[in-house]
């Protein structure tokens, strides 16, 4: 599938930050916000902005905090779920907009499922891509991706400032050729596999070549991703990850429950983001509707475009009209 053009960006003041935007479809319709993950844009959401604002949604489509056309603070605390979830008030604040539906793809997700636990009054839905609603952890999910993976599981591995985001920037083009594949093995081949090659080690992995699946991305899409974070380097969004931690104290306590319609989109082989977390997450988002895109690896939206859209939009008229 070709890649659609993407609206002119523009630029809003939000939450201290000047945000890059993205923005299509009729300013009276139902405003759907997209928000992606890592290593990821606004860019990761070109096949749905138009498919959404054909089927009559105002969609906003934010470059988040420490990504492409948007600020890129220095210190790490700023990067907590506070500024995250602030950053897309002030974003509808902006736009004139009282509410919205939040969908959230990876550490996107992350993002969504908070906004109603900590700006209930701007959300009325959310779709998680990927990412389910996740208790609140008994312990510091560094400590225990730690004790489970080791120190160079990805996650953990990223929590060394400047040593990550260096890694990551040598080649760029290599970093995009390695993250963006399509999925080419199941969970259950994945589980059957050496524990040492399911520890999740990213420099093992890209070090050593060991890239499943084919490209995703076309050429014309692959040189989007590169010339971006050519000039912005990775530190702001692997910035996220360094406030695991922090975010775990920040929400200790916060109830736990999405009021809210909600609408979870799992990817059958998403070896990080498996459908089987999102098991009993009806607890605490008691209005869920569920989708299972077959085939499919982490990328969904860009992986399996058509499909994501079909979802979303079929759920949106359903619930949204």
């Amino acid at each position: 599938m070709p890649a659609p053009a993407m609206p002119e960006p523009r630029f809003v003041d939000t939450n201290g930050i000047r945000m890059g935007v993205y923005e299509a479809g009729p300013k009276d319709g139902t405003t759907v916000v997209l928000c992606h993950g890592f290593p990821e844009l606004a860019y990761s959401w070109r096949h749905q902005i138009p498919a959404l604002a054909e089927a009559g949604y105002h969609v906003l489509a934010p470059d988040q905090r420490g990504y492409g056309l948007t600020d890129r603070p220095e210190t790490i605390e700023d990067y907590d779920i506070h500024h995250l979830t602030g950053d897309l008030v002030g974003l509808l604040d902006a736009a004139g907009v009282e509410k919205a539906v939040f969908a959230g793809h990876d550490w996107g997700g992350i993002v969504v499922w908070a906004m109603p636990l900590l700006h209930g009054k701007r959300v009325s839905g959310v779709i998680g891509v990927n990412t389910p609603f996740i208790r609140h952890a008994p312990m510091d999910p560094i400590q225990a991706m730690r004790m489970a993976f080791g120190e160079k599981m990805y996650i953990v591995f990223f929590q060394k400032p400047g040593v990550a985001d260096a890694l990551l920037a040598k080649d760029v083009e290599k970093t995009f050729r390695f993250f963006m594949r399509r999925t080419d093995i199941t969970i259950e081949q994945f589980d059957k596999m050496p524990k040492e090659a399911r520890n999740l080690e990213l420099v093992r992995a890209l070090e050593e070549g060991m890239w499943p699946g084919e490209l995703l991305l076309t050429p014309e899409e692959l040189a989007f991703f590169v010339d971006t974070f050519t000039k912005t380097g990775f530190t702001g969004g692997i910035n996220w990850y360094r406030n695991f931690t922090r975010n775990w104290k920040l929400m200790a306590g916060v109830k736990e429950r999405v009021a809210q319609p909600s609408l979870m989109i799992m990817a059958e082989n998403d070896i990080v983001l498996r459908p089987s977390m999102a098991d009993g997450m009806e607890i605490f988002v008691p209005d869920l509707e569920k989708v299972l895109i077959k085939d499919c690896g982490h990328w969904t939206q860009q992986e399996k475009p058509e499909e994501t859209n079909r979802a979303m939009i079929g759920w949106l008229k359903k619930r949204f009209g």
